[in-house]
């Protein structure tokens, strides 16, 4: 099925996050998963090592990103890559939901600072 609808996709709420659910092995893609990631204001997401290269694309609001040692603050239009094996860290520092695109590899796993491994589903 080449076509995913929005009414389609399937909305995850983890770690103060939403990560709504378009493109993976579940609606039809072979190698790719893609997702809307909602920020709300003042969430800081756990740093995590991702198994995969992942790409970031702002829609909406302001996000600071971290990959390994560089910290950025992105805007709408910027965009982040993540090398696979890297560390990532997230945060909205501002008093609005900030809205991002999210594309990676199907099968995508994170590795958390407490020595546990999440599989996000919106990656299978």
């Amino acid at each position: 099925m080449p076509f995913i609808r929005g009414d389609q996709a399937v909305a995850y709420d983890i770690h103060g996050g939403r990560f709504v659910s378009y493109v993976r092995p579940g609606t039809g893609s072979r190698d790719l998963a893609a997702w809307r990631a909602e920020i709300p204001a003042g969430m800081v997401g756990p740093a995590h090592v991702i198994s995969h290269e992942e790409t970031f694309y702002v829609l909406s609001g302001r996000l600071r990103l971290t990959i390994g040692a560089e910290t950025a603050e992105l805007g709408v239009g910027d965009a982040a890559v993540a090398p696979a094996g890297s560390e990532i860290g997230l945060a909205n520092a501002t008093d609005e939901t900030a809205h991002m695109w999210v594309t990676t590899r199907a099968g995508l796993t994170a590795a958390l600072p407490d020595g546990s491994t999440i599989t996000p589903p919106w990656t299978h």
